[in-house]
């Protein structure tokens, strides 16, 4: 294995160390000293840090992230904010949950140095309702971070002023989008708002706000202190790092692994997750949660964890969230749950999304039972053609990219399955 692809321990370095949520802990192991050492440089060279490293958000889209920071207006006289999307709503994902299990801390000192870089003053972590453990570390390490000086006022006599703070969502998967989830934090319907004007320049209460990942932000301590050329030297030219995979289905060992990007699919797979369970065969693999299309066997063999190839092969990486498909899962059911996700999720806002995966929906649920018709396939390809690129935000996509690869790649086996049932 080339250097590159060794496997490093950055997001989860406390990975079985007793206690690993307390400050305590956190401190033994170097926790904070990322943020002194960021407070003494100017905050322009942290930014510059971050971009160098190559580190790309970890949310889904993969946009680079000191790039992002630098869109901030420094001449602005207005409040800058920092908000950490911690909503974690793709099906198939649960990497950020794990940070706040493991060390809530690395997260609040990643913010802490990151709101130091472009100037925010303020920040708040929005996480959904449903995560009540999670919920409750994240406000403990909060208070524990401000007992101990690393949030609020003059933090460590640097003249660095930042308040932190915790909130709530409803649980809507609209709100993992960065615009939804500022509407959701001023207090409005989780809806997304038009770009431009991005968040950078104006965002919550119209003011220049950044809105990055969890597991984006928890790696920022690690970068400043060892530097961007160490974590250049992880992952691939244009994916460097490591990244937090979860992996979900029928395969032996299901979890979060923390990985180099560009690592072979079929070794992570059959190393780390031990491959298939007993007596079950893989019939795919949707490699970056419920809204990539869905990869199969074949497609699989030489596929790498990465930003490109899997772009190459037709499917995206996301949020990481591996989930391993067997030969007993009938597509035509697997669609259905799909469709019927976006369906409900969407906010309503945009005609060709909510008529769209409304649309779809219905097809799927006459489908099942066995009343559709095998021109219902390209039907429902068009359908979702006609969806794809015409919307706010990318729900609708998300949508109808799964729909497609699914018509296409199991087309034998969904016409197959009406045939049964007319039999």
């Amino acid at each position: 294995m080339p250097d590159n692809l060794t496997k490093v321990k950055i997001l989860t370095a406390f990975e079985g160390v007793p206690d690993s949520r307390t400050l305590t802990c956190y401190e033994a192991g170097g926790g904070y000293q990322a943020l002194r050492k960021a407070l003494a440089l100017p905050p322009s060279e942290i930014t510059a840090i971050v971009k160098a490293s190559g580190l790309r958000g970890r949310g889904g889209a993969g946009f680079p992230t000191g790039l992002k920071w630098s869109f901030v207006p420094q001449d602005s006289d207005m409040p800058k904010y920092l908000v950490c999307n911690n909503d974690e709503g793709e099906p198939g994902t649960f990497k950020d949950r794990y940070i706040c299990e493991l060390s809530p801390h690395m997260l609040v000192e990643g913010m802490a140095i990151s709101a130091r870089a472009f100037g925010a003053n303020k920040g708040y972590i929005y996480t959904r309702y449903e995560f009540f453990e999670e919920i409750a570390w994240l406000r403990t390490a909060i208070d524990e971070a401000y007992a101990a000086g690393y949030l609020g006022k003059n933090i460590l006599a640097s003249g660095f002023d930042f308040d932190l703070d915790h909130y709530e969502g409803a649980g809507a998967y609209i709100c993992g989008e960065e615009t939804g989830l500022l509407s959701s934090l001023e207090g409005k319907k989780g809806q997304p708002k038009l770009k431009p004007p991005f968040p950078a320049v104006s965002g919550y209460l119209g003011c220049p706000t950044i809105v990055n990942n969890t597991e984006t932000l928890a790696a920022v301590p690690w970068i400043i202190t060892h530097g961007a050329e160490a974590y250049r030297k992880i992952g691939t030219e244009k994916s460097a790092g490591t990244k937090l995979f979860c992996i979900s289905g029928h395969v032996q060992k299901p979890g979060v692994y923390e990985l180099p990007l560009g690592y072979p699919f079929m070794k992570f797979f059959a190393e780390e997750a031990g491959g298939m369970a007993a007596g079950r065969e893989l019939k795919g693999c949707i490699p970056g949660g419920a809204s990539a299309p869905i990869l199969t066997p074949a497609e699989l063999q030489d596929a790498t964890l990465d930003y490109e190839d899997l772009a190459a092969k037709g499917s995206m990486l996301g949020s990481g969230a591996v989930i391993i498909v067997d030969a007993e899962q009938p597509m035509v059911e697997l669609l259905k749950v799909v469709v019927d996700f976006f369906h409900h999720e969407s906010c309503g806002q945009c005609t060709p999304c909510r008529e769209g995966t409304g649309w779809l929906a219905n097809i799927m649920h006459a489908y099942v039972k066995g009343e559709g018709k095998e021109s219902d396939l390209p039907l429902m390809h068009n359908i979702s053609q006609q969806m794809m690129g015409r919307t706010i935000c990318a729900l609708s996509d998300a949508a109808a990219m799964p729909t497609q690869a699914i018509v296409q790649k199991y087309q034998d086996e969904l016409k197959n399955y009406l045939q049964a049932k007319a039999g």
